[in-house]
């Protein structure tokens, strides 16, 4: 961590009096962020790497991919009957390439692989990449239920080519997809690079380890929070401003924070969460629930709970009425 209150100050620029009026000085300022990087502020990567994963690459993976699954929505606009199929395998053929890179580049910041030779780590990620396309088909498939469930779960919506064009939950749900399937095939950082890409476009912020079930339905979507070991079911929908968070944050004796233990909440099938509600720890909101508005809530609820501000309403459910009654 940097911490900007506590470095020494560098060294003072050149006089402006010194350069010509058409001067910036530029050579004191590069000095200056030279000392800065490798002396007073470093952020470097402990082991130097310098090869990065690519924004660029990753936008262009995941667009790629997206037309690759729905081809007649994100595809070439004069795609036939004939030629879709030539379209998706020259679309996945340059796109895995493509992958292989990037997942080549992130898998040298595990500490497992610091020692891996490049030909063995580059072998590895052509793995990676193979099996996550054998993937593809049934990510497709999980994205058409949460396509379904939008049309089913929004009266507003027309038709399907209105979700997938228009509807921010979908967004994101596409790249939460497919980095939730880099993230299990051990590729974290360019997981966490796919959503953070989606989070900056829509306002959702899922992380990739969330496990999320089929027929998922994000409504509005700006500003949903879903952590890291969220554990959520089949048929659950969520509106705007949802925060499925961690209560506490245990650390070691030295102040270090714990990773990965378990600590966002676990939403059971059926569940109906409203906007602004907040669910926080490792609890468990029952099956066929339904969560009010701007409700903050830190302990599990049994199946068919009715949550309002205050009040709790065993044996309720979805379809008992109104989330605000008493």
């Amino acid at each position: 961590m940097i911490d900007m209150h506590n470095t020494p100050p560098l060294a003072l620029s050149q006089d402006t009096d010194t350069l010509g009026p058409h001067e910036w000085g530029l050579l004191r300022i590069v000095a200056d962020l030279r000392q800065s990087r490798e002396e007073l502020h470093r952020t470097r990567h402990p082991l130097g790497i310098r090869e990065l994963p690519s924004r660029e690459a990753i936008v262009r993976i995941v667009n790629d991919l997206r037309s690759a699954l729905f081809p007649t929505y994100y595809g070439a606009p004069d795609l036939t009957d004939e030629s879709v199929d030539y379209y998706v395998g020259q679309t996945l053929e340059s796109n895995l390439r493509l992958l292989h890179e990037q997942i080549r580049r992130a898998l040298r910041f595990l500490p497992e692989l610091r020692e891996t030779s490049d030909a063995d780590l580059s072998a590895k990620a052509f793995a990676i990449a193979r099996e996550f396309g054998t993937q593809l088909p049934q990510i497709r498939a999980l994205l058409v239920s949460d396509i379904q469930a939008a049309f089913s779960g929004d009266p507003a919506a027309q038709h399907i080519t209105e979700i997938l064009l228009c509807y921010p939950g979908v967004w994101a749900m596409t790249h939460h997809r497919l980095a939730h399937a880099l993230h299990h095939l051990g590729v974290p950082l360019l997981a966490r690079f796919i959503n953070e890409i989606a989070h900056s476009l829509t306002g959702i912020d899922i992380h990739p380890g969330a496990t999320i079930g089929p027929s998922f339905f994000i409504d509005h979507g700006t500003g949903v929070v879903i952590g890291e070991t969220a554990v959520i079911g089949q048929h659950v929908r969520v509106y705007q401003a949802v925060t499925l968070g961690a209560k506490s944050f245990p650390s070691t004796s030295d102040g270090t924070l714990v990773k990965g233990n378990a600590r966002h909440p676990i939403v059971e099938d059926d569940v109906v969460i409203y906007a602004g509600a907040t669910i926080l720890g490792r609890v468990t909101i029952g099956r066929g629930s339904l969560i009010g508005g701007n409700v903050w809530l830190t302990h599990s609820v049994p199946p068919g709970s009715n949550v309002s501000q205050g009040k709790v309403r065993e044996g309720c459910g979805p379809d008992a009425g109104n989330a605000y009654g008493a």
